[in-house]
């Protein structure tokens, strides 16, 4: 079992959960992840390893309220226990030594970059964040990315920081050169269009594909992505892997292909709950 030692609302759909898990805490590193299960029969969830404590013992788990399982997961209190937590697992974020490095956050995608930001600082390179939300109350870890280094915060509304997108805001930076490494973690459609951006600057660029990952063990074969030309699994090839070698196009289908069933759990879920007030 692992209790819930904290409970914090980042967002209006996301939650951050600090979880006691001593011996993931101990050797965990950068964009590696945990496979969840709230309980017995209950579904298997990969979620990334947003910081960690070794002296506390626990790490800490961001999650985005979409589906059944993680609405029920943002459910938990305090005291309130998850029954496992398998990890760490994927491949360790290939971080490179020296250079300016940007890390690009979208929405919850934003937990995936802090652990990268955080080592790179770590270990003196230098780190610039850009993220971003729908409007200011959607935009997260602002203050433990500036702990980082520099911080370049968007608002589609222009509510909040830079008015439009962190492409946007990206794309000066490039302009102003400099820029030797660019870290993207967000929705499809911004992982595309960031590493399209950066292809004719010639700067390498790492995507995380951690939002199309089921089981974690490659068993399933949901997560087959074409980098390169080649079929490689995001849960046991990645999740990171190089933005300018991935087939986005057969990405944004694959996501696509338990929509359906995710909406009739979900649907299911509120049902029950609504039987249950009554």
């Amino acid at each position: 079992m692992h209790p819930i030692l904290e409970k914090r609302q980042l967002s209006p759909n996301v939650t951050l959960l600090r979880v006691s898990a001593p011996r993931i805490a101990e050797i965990r590193q950068p964009g590696q992840f945990v496979i969840v299960r709230l309980g017995p029969g209950a579904e298997r969830i990969p979620l990334t390893i947003a910081d960690a404590d070794q002296e506390a013992g626990s790490i800490t788990l961001i999650i985005q309220a979409i589906g059944k399982s993680t609405s029920d997961l943002v459910e938990l209190e305090v005291g309130q226990a998850i029954t496992d937590i398998a990890g760490p697992l994927g491949h360790p974020t290939d971080l490179p030594e020296s250079g300016h490095v940007v890390c690009v956050g979208g929405g919850v995608g934003t937990a995936v970059i802090l652990p990268i930001a955080q080592e790179l600082n770590r270990r003196g390179l230098s780190v610039t964040s850009v993220i971003g939300g729908r409007s200011r109350e959607w935009v997260i870890l602002e203050d433990e990315l500036r702990a980082c280094g520099e911080v370049v915060v968007c608002s589609d509304d222009g509510s909040y920081g830079r008015p439009g997108f962190v492409t946007e805001a990206l794309k000066d930076l490039l302009e102003a050169g400099g820029i030797d490494t660019v870290f993207a973690v967000g929705p499809v459609p911004m992982m595309r269009a960031v590493s399209e951006m950066t292809r004719p600057y010639g700067v390498h660029t790492v995507v995380s594909l951690n939002s199309i990952m089921i089981d974690g063990t490659g068993m399933c074969g949901g997560c087959r992505v074409e980098v390169g030309g080649e079929t490689r699994y995001a849960c046991v090839d990645g999740p990171e892997f190089d933005g300018h070698l991935v087939d986005f196009r057969l990405l944004a289908d694959r996501l696509t292909t338990y929509r359906t069933f995710e909406q009739e759990a979900l649907a299911h879920r509120e049902a029950c709950k609504v039987g249950a007030a009554r």
